[in-house]
């Protein structure tokens, strides 16, 4: 590993090490660039996952105390702990299930797609598919993503097989296997699943990409990535050039380090990211860094979410194979008609018991919820992902005098629901509980949005500085040598998961700083 001196301003310093830190530190590194990561988290490695529910949630999760208002069922049922984010090597990709599923063309300029709604504030990406296209192919084929590119899909469990049943005598008719980013069979040097259920404590098997098993061991096998981790970024510096000079942080032992840079990434999601921003305010910026547009923080999207579960007469038994190997893609589509913009995909969802225990109903107690958790082994869940537009006044804040223990200011993360996510919500309910009916469901329960684990927006790009916070290529409009490289720089949420969207972009960020730093 290599170690650069704190004094050293021709390094790129990047923090965070998930999708979107990770991945460019592996494809910059490769050119030869000497590359700072700053983890928060422990450099925990694979044989360390816990395999138990709430010991991996301490052992992976980013616990911070942040407040949640609006709204949103969030801020009554969990409103310190209103999202899941990782703070561990590798981030939030230790954490994620793995589907890896493309943007929709159409989904790339929502604007010109849905036209104006009122409530939102539509953009058109910067980037359009065709653009991204190279890099979602080479991201597929980096990650391994199942039934693309010559490599097969996951086999049905039973718990699919009774999602998919259900669904065809429901009148649904694109019915898929979907597309993770788990090995069905070795490659790339990793195994095969053992189609063993849950990998949302970690893979301890390594058959699921993230970060932390390929690109940042690549990154260090070059011998140009010095790896922090357990360093908190408090603070960004910059002169009077609108040029970022360092950034501060505070190591494992609790001292505060300044690091010189040439150039600065931020990749801590879309919490952290303009958290740290807009803590970074100075006399040039006084509303944080690069908000001269007052958009930094704001447009907070994590996806219009809904579950529903049911228990039958027979076992399902959830918790055998892959976890989310069956998908319904009908309703992910733009049709007006239906009352609401865009769309959203059905997916087979399959949680442990002590989730479950938790997830069903808020405060739920009593004879029929205990009824319920005896039945888990003949429960079936079906989960809803569909878009959630983007509004002004959802967004990430500081707090006016709450601080963490370094003394930054805790995220505010204010939320409330736009009509469209209320309508296709519901929508998405009914087809949820239309599927259990014809899977021959005995009891059906809708259960609540929970904290948000897709986390995009507060950094938008945009062409116009008016309307984002950064440009096409992620470069903070209003400085030089700073970028974003997450999912905040997201201008809308789409249907699909974001990680193999984060991939894509990081793969093209590197392309282009490895040309700016060439000349």
């Amino acid at each position: 590993m290599a170690n650069y001196d704190l004094n050293d301003d021709q390094v790129v310093v990047i923090v965070g090490s998930g999708a979107g830190g990770g991945t460019l530190a592996a494809r910059i590194c490769a050119a030869g660039i000497p590359v700072v990561m700053l983890e928060a988290g422990a450099p925990t490695t694979p044989e360390e996952y816990i395999q138990d529910e709430h010991a991996a949630a301490a052992q992976l999760s980013w616990s911070d105390e942040r407040l949640a208002t609006g709204s949103w069922n969030i801020a009554t049922e969990s409103p310190t702990a209103p999202t899941w984010i990782c703070k561990v090597l590798g981030g939030t990709t230790v954490h994620w299930t793995g589907m890896a599923l493309r943007f929709k063309p159409y989904e790339f300029a929502p604007l010109s797609t849905y036209g104006a709604i009122a409530g939102s504030d539509l953009i058109d990406w910067p980037v359009s598919w065709d653009e991204l296209d190279p890099y979602y192919v080479e991201a597929e084929k980096r990650m391994g993503v199942s039934g693309l590119h010559g490599l097969p899909s996951h086999p049905l469990n039973n718990h699919s097989r009774v999602f998919w049943h259900g669904a065809r005598r429901a009148g649904f008719k694109q019915l898929s296997q979907g597309h993770m980013a788990i090995n069905v069979e070795p490659y790339a040097g990793r195994p095969g699943s053992l189609q063993d259920g849950f990998t949302m404590q970690g893979d301890r098997r390594n058959a699921k990409w993230s970060t932390a098993v390929v690109d940042i061991p690549e990154a260090m096998a070059s011998g140009k990535l010095d790896l922090r981790t357990r360093c908190r970024a408090v603070e960004i510096e910059h002169g009077a050039d609108n040029e970022v000079t360092a950034v501060v942080y505070v190591d494992g032992t609790g001292g505060r380090k300044r690091q010189k840079c040439r150039y600065l990434v931020l990749a801590g999601n879309a919490i952290e990211t303009p958290r740290l921003l807009l803590a970074s305010a100075s006399g040039r910026f006084p509303n944080g860094l690069g908000n001269g547009s007052d958009k930094l923080g704001r447009y907070y999207m994590r996806h219009t979410t809904g579950s529903v579960w049911g228990t039958y007469e027979k076992p399902v038994r959830m918790y055998r194979g892959e976890n989310m190997t069956a998908m319904v893609c009908d309703e992910a589509r733009h049709d007006p008609a239906r009352g609401f913009a865009n769309g959203y995909y059905l997916q087979v969802l399959g949680i442990s018991l002590p989730a479950i225990a938790k997830g069903l109903k808020s405060g739920w107690w009593g004879r029929e919820f205990a009824e319920m958790i005896e039945r888990y082994g003949s429960m079936a869940g079906f989960y809803a992902m569909g878009e959630d537009l983007p509004q002004p006044g959802n967004r990430v804040s500081l707090h006016a005098s709450r601080v963490d223990e370094f003394g930054v200011p805790i995220a505010c993360i204010h939320c409330d629901d736009h009509p469209n996510d209320i309508r296709m919500r519901e929508h998405a309910y009914a087809s949820m509980r239309r599927i259990h009916d014809g899977a021959g469901a005995v009891k059906v329960v809708t259960a609540a949005p929970y904290p948000a684990s897709h986390n995009m927006g507060t950094t938008r790009m945009s062409r116009d500085p008016a309307d984002g916070v950064v440009d096409p290529t992620g470069r903070v409009h209003e400085m030089r040598n700073l970028y974003v490289n997450d999912g905040s720089v997201f201008c809308s949420s789409a249907s699909a998961n974001p990680t193999l969207t984060i991939v894509a972009l990081s793969l093209r960020l590197g392309d282009h700083l490895k040309r700016v730093l060439a000349n």
